[in-house]
């Protein structure tokens, strides 16, 4: 009988290391929450015959009434997975270091972007890109006469307007300026795409220009180092530097960027260009 407790003491003795190494429960991690940087809403377009999402982004530098009215800056590509997040990123570094104004950024996600950012082509070759293109005229009405007065109505701005696009959002820019200069008194066009229609938009551009000295617009214009964006971006900032005095044209080139890289640095110089914090002193 001694002989058997003993064993069991030992037994209860050797085990006794194992029962201790066994780990503690883990303790139940915190559940993860929503990183929301702005807001989103659907519109019901008539002149598009769609839904489309918009999303919308204030920047919030020190110091900024949340009632404040700011001007806005309307962007094409503006859906989460395109370029919103990284515009949106600009407006709020640079508002927030004094280089540039807050501007209310509003960022319109793409259904059908080739047939939205071109006009109609006679080019055959252009017809091979995408099921439908030239809806340009319907994608601008979209924009005046829809997500406009959206804008206004749920947030508080100013009456300044700005558009930014980059390729064939920037042949859009570019067209709007020529054809609708009054819809924004800003324009940034990016590498723009004026090859399209074996470049008829350029071609038209001198006819078109007597409107946009009168409506007195500024414009942005950047090229990547891609030879024939550079080419045509610089010959359109010459005819528009020429038509009148009273006219902001900045051109700059970006000759170590590729079509798929000039958006971030480009965008980087143009708002600290058109928007700057302190504007320079008249002499």
């Amino acid at each position: 009988m001694r002989l058997i407790v003993l064993s069991l003491l030992l037994s209860a003795v050797a085990a006794a290391p194992l029962w201790a190494a066994e780990p503690a429960p883990a303790a139940q991690a915190a559940p993860a929450t929503p990183l929301v940087i702005g807001e989103t809403f659907t519109l019901e377009s008539k002149a598009l015959g769609e839904t489309r999402r918009i999303n919308v982004y204030r920047p919030q530098p020190w110091g900024l009434d949340p009632k404040t009215p700011l001007p806005v800056l309307y962007m094409p590509d503006g859906g989460i997975g395109e370029d919103f997040l990284h515009v949106a990123g600009l407006v709020q570094v640079l508002s927030g270091n004094d280089s540039m104004r807050p501007f209310l950024l509003v960022g319109i996600e793409n259904t059908e972007r080739r047939r939205d950012m071109t006009g109609p082509s006679s080019d055959p070759e252009d017809r091979k890109i995408a099921p439908r293109i030239g809806g340009s005229a319907a994608y601008r009405a979209f924009l005046r006469d829809e997500l406009m007065p959206q804008v206004r109505q749920r947030y508080p701005t100013t009456d300044e307007r700005a558009l930014i696009g980059e390729s064939l959002a920037g042949l859009f820019v570019v067209e709007t300026l020529l054809q609708e200069p009054t819809l924004f008194n800003s324009y940034i066009a990016l590498d723009p795409s004026l090859w399209w229609n074996k470049g008829a938009l350029l071609a038209s551009a001198p006819k078109l220009l007597p409107a946009v000295a009168k409506a007195t617009p500024r414009a942005f214009l950047a090229s990547s180092g891609q030879p024939e964006l550079a080419q045509t971006t610089q010959q359109l900032s010459t005819l528009l530097q020429g038509a009148s005095p009273s006219l902001q044209v900045d051109y700059q080139p970006f000759p170590q960027e590729t079509h798929g890289t000039i958006y971030h640095p480009a965008a980087l110089q143009a708002l600290r260009t058109l928007f700057p914090a302190h504007p320079p002193a008249q002499p």
